[in-house]
């Protein structure tokens, strides 16, 4: 059975002031934590697992030691198979990266890395409370690139606070520069529990206008696909057959296992997720070789409403043919009304294959997945 694999790193040198994701500064649990994380693989060993793209995420991967992340990917691929042309991808932060690193994440056949830019002005990146400067991330690009990385995304961020919608574009500008082969642009989400947050409901978080915000992404869509980039996800853009294959199993809803603290897996319609917080991790593998904490059967209305949301995000569109497919009904009986509504309102367009969001489509995206629900 083809699956894709997620493998959960939960720590950081210091979290982001924006950052939510379940990520933590405590690193004297790291030899414990990887102890735990190996077994979890180990245990997928002989269950019949090919595994078609590996992505390796956090928190920062990088942060842990070369004999660390050669381990762990020791264990990875002695538990299950993975194809020859499977996409193997590793997130990392500029500044935990060296030379020798990034040799080791290639000998062991990383073939993709994910570096996490977010601005290009150092002083938007210490607002944002990010641990490198401009000048290490162009470090560690270069020596990805001679060390023969072909396949690098970079991750940026807009709506900062006091970004200006020059500095996106400035930003958008230098990056075209390096020739990346994908790059992510993300809207800045301010969420509860962070430090951004806290400013925020103190009215001391000088965010864009709304108007600004939307031009940024106004400005990548049109700056990214005039210099060849293909726009194929409402957040995502690729130069020719460099697509994240790990990220479209999500959006096409194939079966993915998340391993790790906080991981959440999506296999034969049933979704389930590990314990978060990283003791109660260790202690549910060591003693049950299970980290499982929730697991729920998903009905197929949720299940429809899924497919269409997730599919949607792709510019292509949501195929109609494979919508049929996957639930023996013509999407029409099951969204008719929602389609013909969202046409009227200027939001969805089809054709005979796909149904897609329009250019307004785009700025209202959640409000269009919230007339799929059930």
């Amino acid at each position: 059975m083809s699956i894709a694999l997620y493998i959960h790193i939960p720590f950081c040198v210091k979290k982001c002031n924006y950052c939510d994701f379940n990520s933590f500064e405590a690193l004297e649990l790291i030899p414990a934590y990887l102890e735990a994380l190996k077994k979890e693989i180990s245990d997928l060993k002989g269950k019949g697992y090919t595994v078609s793209t590996v992505y390796i995420g956090g928190g920062t991967p990088t942060i842990l030691k070369d004999e660390e992340l050669v381990s762990l990917l020791e264990i990875l691929h002695q538990s299950v198979h993975i194809t020859s042309d499977a996409e193997v991808t590793i997130e990392a932060n500029p500044g935990t990266l060296t030379r020798q690193k990034l040799l080791s994440l290639k000998t062991m056949g990383i073939n993709r890395l994910s570096l996490g830019l977010q601005a290009y002005q150092n002083r938007l990146l210490k607002i944002m409370g990010r641990i490198h400067t401009v000048e290490e991330f162009e470090k560690n690009y270069e020596t990805a690139r001679k060390i023969g990385f072909d396949n690098i995304n970079v991750d940026l961020m807009f709506g900062l606070p006091e970004q200006q919608v020059e500095d996106f574009y400035k930003t958008l500008e230098y990056l075209v520069g390096l020739c990346p082969e994908h790059i992510s642009c993300y809207a800045l989400s301010v969420e509860d529990g962070t430090p951004f947050y806290r400013l925020w409901q103190k009215g001391a978080l000088p965010l864009p206008s709304e108007e600004d915000e939307r031009e940024m992404y106004h400005r990548a869509v049109e700056f990214l696909t005039g210099k060849g980039y293909n726009h194929y996800e409402i957040s995502n853009f690729a130069v020719s057959k460099r697509e994240s294959k790990h990220n479209m199993v999500y959006w096409s809803y194939k079966d993915y296992l998340g391993l790790g603290a906080g991981a959440h897996s999506f296999f034969n319609n049933e979704r389930f997720y590990n314990y978060t917080l990283i003791p109660a991790y260790i202690k549910s593998i060591q003693k049950s070789s299970s980290a499982v904490a929730y697991l729920e059967k998903i009905c197929i209305e949720e299940q429809q409403a899924e497919f269409c949301f997730l599919g949607l995000r792709l510019l292509k569109g949501l195929s109609k043919e494979a919508f049929c497919r996957r639930f023996n009904k013509e999407i029409t009986q099951v969204y008719g009304n929602v389609i013909g509504k969202l046409k009227k309102q200027g939001l969805l367009r089809e054709n005979q294959k796909y149904l897609k969001l329009t250019t307004q489509g785009l700025d209202f995206a959640n409000a269009v997945f919230v007339e799929f629900m059930p």
